[in-house]
């Protein structure tokens, strides 16, 4: 296991109980934990968003929600509120 993977493991670790994570995010954890790794604390809904949609290029490349966070309709940005802020707190863990 990396420093990415025990990162990643930390950030799934820290989602509220009932947050839907989506089937084989394994990678998604990474790319999270990568960006934990590049703005700590100061990670922000589009980062996660961003993260999220290089990783979802890749599994559905027509998906409706691959544009920019701020084209999203608020309902879509609220999905990543749950994993910017366990990024958040594994951040001030790290």
């Amino acid at each position: 296991m990396t420093y990415l993977d025990e990162l990643a493991d930390r950030i799934r670790g820290g989602l509220p109980v009932g947050t839907s994570v989506p089937d084989g995010a394994d990678r998604l954890f990474v790319l999270y934990a990568v960006i934990l790794r590049a703005k700590g604390s100061d990670v922000t809904a589009s980062d996660v968003h961003d993260a999220w949609s290089a990783w979802m290029q890749e599994k559905d490349p027509h998906h409706e929600a691959l544009r920019p966070y701020d084209d999203l309709a608020p309902s879509v940005q609220a999905e990543d509120a749950p994993f910017l802020e366990a990024i958040k707190a594994a951040a001030q863990r790290a």
